[in-house]
């Protein structure tokens, strides 16, 4: 360690604060935020990091500065805002071109409602804004449909208004508008409806829909009939969505609510914001990974810019696991159970969605960088040395210790070589004894591979539990190979992973992709070794039926199989077929032992 580098750890303070890494040439690394910036900094340089990316940063500091600020939370916020502005390259960042959409009440004489990805401050109200437009378009065309609001750009100052000086157009005619222009419409009912509005772009539908029933009663009451159906399909509509956006208890309100997933290279977050119990922002987010971040802290991140962003002073938030973090005047609640915990769950249910259908995407625009991911993750996720590139399965089907067989699947780039499969016939055992025939089947395979100086898989997946497994390290110690190549053992009952010398199996989450890979190549190697067992039962069995033909001896059973390649096809031959390989004599013969209703 540097001397300069090495003072200055010493001297660092334990307050709340900042602290940033620049290299030699006083480039900014990396900034980050800490309770205690002596403790945190110091775990930087612990020898026992294991994340290489964070070593391969840390081996680049050369100098570091720090700011103390009163809180942690200060501390987030700082952090947030010299990340924006230097875009170190070590640290996640939200990146975002999109301008979200907000929906406008202008503020003008009989204000306009309308969509917009500019605010300006002119003292009209901005509601949002709204991670993707076609919901607020949606929303925006409800609240027109119910009430009908001018589109024009008039001015419709009162003065104006009262000199006459404009004319309705062909919107009043359609019934799209009330005529404002013309005083048909008092200032005072178009206000009403403008409140209303108010409400619904919140979440509060309750009160929108009070004064239309109001409105649709009066009209009743008064027999005016046709204009009481017409409210009442303007209730309707109201009613209609918000039965499609009510996914929570009516009690929930002004909450935001988080959820994460994650994966080696990346994590996924949801943000949703609930008022009235109402569901009025969803939004998710993928944040690429520069160190080994945890989860809370791109959970903190992510909490702080998705709130600015999306203009949230909510006084409560949901999320799913308990954070070490706290924002002034705000309650950070785990939910165990009840619409709150429902909520989140929902929330992380978006995440995974999200995440599924990004992976998706790179599967097929950027196959390699599936490949890499996936390998990646097996390779932490096993605590394998190097990724596992090449992969072998291994498998012994047999029924009752008869017609045995082992198969050997080959995986490459976590795809099936079905070039590279083999089938081994176990020479040195007698009877069903898994056991020895493993032992025998990876000691012969990997012989083989040694004495022709062909490349060894970086992993061997044995379809078995500690038995199995046992035998494999055997030979696997025999060659000198043991140490050099990966080994593991897959149990199909609990989906158990066991390593050599390690009595407590590893189980992995069953949605995890290391699980699906190891799973794909253990039924791989299992679906090919029953295939050649059958075919190989079959063979025996119908061979033996060949020798209960007369005057056919070992000779012409070996040419009949020499040529057809298999009994199924013996018996499914013509008899010129057959006569022109043993001769029209025995072709008879064999013709009649399995065709006896030609006789």
């Amino acid at each position: 360690m540097k001397p300069d580098l090495e003072l200055q750890l010493r001297t660092l303070p334990t307050n709340p604060g900042v602290y940033r890494y620049y290299d030699e040439n006083g480039k900014l690394l990396y900034v980050g935020k800490a309770k205690n910036l002596k403790k945190r900094v110091l775990s930087y340089f612990n020898k026992n990091q294991s994340g290489y990316r964070t070593r391969i940063m840390v081996g680049k500091i050369h100098r570091i500065e720090t700011t103390i600020v009163p809180s942690e939370y200060d501390a987030l916020l700082l952090e947030n805002n010299l990340i924006k502005e230097h875009q170190p390259f070590y640290n996640i960042m939200m990146k975002d071109d999109k301008t979200f959409p907000w929906i406008c009440i202008k503020n003008e004489s009989f204000p306009r409602v309308f969509l917009t990805r500019q605010r300006i401050k002119d003292g009209s109200e901005y509601y949002g804004p709204y991670a993707k437009v076609k919901p607020a378009k949606i929303l925006l065309d409800t609240i027109r449909s119910i009430y009908k609001l001018r589109t024009c750009n008039l001015n419709l100052a009162p003065e104006k208004i009262e000199s006459s000086r404009y004319r309705v157009c062909l919107e009043y005619h359609i019934k799209n508008c009330y005529g404002p222009c013309e005083m048909l419409e008092s200032q005072q009912q178009y206000n009403q409806k403008i409140d209303a509005i108010r409400a619904i772009v919140k979440g509060d539908f309750k009160r929108a829909k009070t004064h239309l029933e109001l409105e649709m009663a009066d009209y009743a009451q008064n027999l005016e009939f046709e204009k009481a159906q017409a409210v009442k399909e303007r209730l309707m509509l109201l009613e209609d969505y918000q039965s499609k956006h009510t996914v929570v208890s009516p009690n929930i309100d002004d909450v935001d609510v988080f959820a994460i997933v994650s994966d080696e290279s990346a994590a996924y977050v949801n943000y949703f914001k609930i008022q009235n119990g109402n569901i009025i922002q969803s939004y998710t987010t993928e944040i690429k990974k520069m160190l080994e971040e945890s989860d809370q802290e791109i959970m903190e991140e992510a909490m702080i810019e998705i709130r600015n962003r999306f203009v949230s002073f909510s006084k409560e938030i949901l999320v799913p696991f308990s954070m070490d973090f706290e924002i002034p005047g705000v309650k950070i609640l785990v939910p165990k159970v009840g619409d709150k915990k429902r909520i989140v769950e929902l929330s992380e249910k978006n995440a995974r969605e999200y995440r599924i259908e990004k992976l998706k995407q790179i599967q097929i625009i950027d196959p390699e960088r599936h490949v890499k991911r996936i390998m990646s993750e097996m390779k932490t996720a096993l605590r394998m040395p190097e990724e596992p590139r090449h992969i072998e399965g291994f498998d012994n089907s047999n029924i009752q210790g008869t017609n045995p067989v082992s198969a050997c699947v080959v995986f490459k780039e976590a795809k099936p070589s079905k070039s590279d499969y083999r089938i081994f016939h176990p020479k040195t055992v007698i009877g069903a004894n898994d056991y020895a025939t493993m032992e025998e089947v990876i000691y012969r395979r990997y012989r083989r591979l040694q004495q022709e100086n062909e490349p060894l898989p970086q992993l061997i997946v044995i379809d078995g539990g500690k038995g199995q497994l046992s035998a494999a390290v055997k030979s696997l110690k025999t060659l000198g190979l043991y140490g050099k190549i990966t080994v593991i053992g897959i149990a199909k009952r609990l989906e158990e992973i066991y390593f050599p010398e390690d009595p407590i199996p590893l189980y992995l989450d069953k949605k995890s992709e290391t699980l699906r890979i190891l799973q794909r190549v253990r039924d791989e190697a299992h679906r090919f070794g029953v295939k050649h067992h059958r075919t190989r039962r079959t063979n025996s069995t119908i061979a033996s039926e060949l020798d209960n033909i007369t005057g056919i001896g070992e000779k012409t059973k070996q040419q009949l199989l020499e040529h057809f390649k298999s009994v199924k096809r013996i018996t499914e031959s013509s008899q010129d077929s057959l006569g022109a390989v043993v001769g029209s004599h025995k072709a008879k013969l064999i013709y009649q032992f399995f065709h006896p209703e030609s006789t």
